[in-house]
């Protein structure tokens, strides 16, 4: 008698501990929905920006476009529009159905530069110490595909942001220039190195040293920009290039894209390597066997992003 009721006793112990786990794996189960609910909803919701415009455009609203909103100061840089930006990044990256992202400004400006006023006082010690401009490299971290869309002036801090852009669509009467040499300064996020490399050394020379503008189809030429559009038809243009671009695996995209920015960092010889092992990955992925497959049998992919 004191055998059973012991056995029932353990047995019940072992159900109360099953319930109890259970409850628990219930309880992680919703808390995991949940926090996979607010993620979908902070990456989507509408926000309000006081120095952008951040919208989902495209014919399946999986483009974000981002338009810098400081019409007065010709969309100069302010640490307040660099942060907004990068806010509305985080956004969008979290957002598994936003395929690329298009950043652009006004007809009359891409962006004429830094915040001039904003960054008159600072010291030499105060850069130092606050590490000046090293948060306005966000656009240029992204890992979904970042088209800049340049109507107008695209100046000093303006050219910078539209060269951490991955590709450069621009307007007719867009002008690029790195002016930063008239104001007893060189440039700081980036205008000595990216214009060498989109360039090559005589142009940016030309350009850091003179502060001289170029306009759109001298940017073209000279590799800065992919592509020339009227001002009008400018954006529209870039966001669909950009749903082009959503069509595709964002995994083999992500991949695509480091590969590409790699041939900045690294030797030919490394840089071979790099793709080589990059594209030897791809084998592992659904998406490629997805894409051959459908290339075979002749019908569009359907990618899943694994």
């Amino acid at each position: 008698m004191n055998f059973s009721i012991l056995k029932m006793a353990n047995i019940g112990r072992m159900l109360a501990s099953r319930v109890a786990g259970q409850l628990v794996r219930n309880v992680a189960s919703n808390q995991q929905q949940q926090q996979a609910n607010l993620l979908r909803f902070y990456s989507s919701a509408p926000k309000s920006y006081e120095f952008i415009k951040a919208e989902l455009t495209g014919e399946k609203k999986n483009v974000a476009l981002i338009t810098l909103n400081r019409p007065k100061a010709l969309n100069a840089l302010c640490n307040g529009l660099v942060s907004e930006i990068s806010d509305a990044l985080d956004r969008y990256e979290a957002d598994d159905s936003i395929g690329a992202i298009v950043i652009t400004g006004s007809e009359k400006a891409f962006a004429a530069g830094a915040d001039i006023k904003e960054m008159q006082p600072n010291t030499y010690a105060k850069c130092i110490n606050t590490d000046f401009l090293a948060n306005w490299t966000r656009v240029a971290k992204a890992q979904k595909p970042i088209i800049a869309a340049v109507n107008g002036y695209a100046l000093g801090g303006g050219c910078e942001l539209a060269m951490m852009c991955d590709i450069i669509y621009a307007g007719d009467k867009a002008r690029f220039g790195q002016p930063e040499i008239a104001l007893g300064t060189i440039p700081g996020a980036g205008g000595t190195q990216r214009t060498t490399r989109a360039m090559g050394k005589s142009k940016a020379m030309e350009m850091c040293l003179t502060g001289n503008m170029i306009t759109a189809e001298e940017a073209e030429r000279s590799g800065l920009v992919s592509k020339v559009f009227p001002a009008d038809k400018l954006v529209e243009e870039a966001v669909k290039l950009g749903e082009k671009i959503s069509t595709f695996s964002p995994l083999i995209v992500r991949l695509c894209k480091e590969a590409v920015n790699a041939s900045y960092e690294v030797s030919l010889n490394e840089g071979l390597r790099f793709e080589r092992r990059h594209f030897h990955a791809t084998f592992s992925t659904k998406d490629r066997l997805e894409g051959m497959t459908a290339f075979v049998e002749k019908r569009a992919p359907k990618f899943s992003n694994e």
